[in-house]
């Protein structure tokens, strides 16, 4: 069960960084941005998973938790290059997969 709460926290965590973004894009300032519905609701998405990451290291050791959290790395990668057209070099590549497997090797110690 703990485990699940991870796995949101993280995908809560995500869903609020792509909505940070998002609400970058409508130009103006940074008071413009801070107030735009994305940027609200990404904020909001922050808390949420702080909450769900505390929820789960009830259970699960932190030394283990938080470089799980790193899956979300390579996630936003991903989606900063195909839903905003970000670069993703090779030199990213290489880092996502070096990021893949140490989060490989942590959840199954």
């Amino acid at each position: 069960m703990h485990w699940l709460v991870l796995a949101a926290a993280i995908a809560t965590s995500l869903g609020g960084q792509v909505l940070l973004k998002a609400g970058t894009l409508g130009g103006g300032g940074f008071l413009a941005q801070l107030f735009r519905w994305q940027t609200v609701i990404g904020l909001g998405c922050y808390g949420g998973a702080a909450l769900l990451y505390i929820v789960a290291l009830r259970k699960i050791p932190m030394s283990v938790a938080l470089p799980c959290t790193a899956a979300s790395y390579v996630v936003i990668a991903l989606v900063g290059h195909f839903v905003f057209g970000e670069s993703l070099g090779g030199q990213k590549v290489a880092a996502i997969g070096l990021i893949s497997l140490g989060v490989a090797l942590l959840a199954t110690a």
